[in-house]
């Protein structure tokens, strides 16, 4: 939506590497949970993205 509707597409990308470094660290949400990964909440999933959202922009 950021990308294509807002056309914010560095803010875009910021989210989607944010939400690759959390699933990397193998967190899932039940609807995409398998096994060898980690079922979380939704609430610890948002909380994960956000606070991989706030590293890299300390990075940047």
């Amino acid at each position: 939506m950021l990308r294509h509707s807002l056309n914010l597409p560095d803010e875009a990308e910021r989210i989607e590497t944010a939400v690759r470094r959390v699933l990397a660290q193998g967190m899932r949400t039940a609807d995409i949970w398998t096994a060898g990964t980690r079922k979380v909440e939704t609430k610890e999933m948002s909380n994960a993205v956000a606070a991989a959202l706030t590293t890299q922009e300390a990075v940047s």
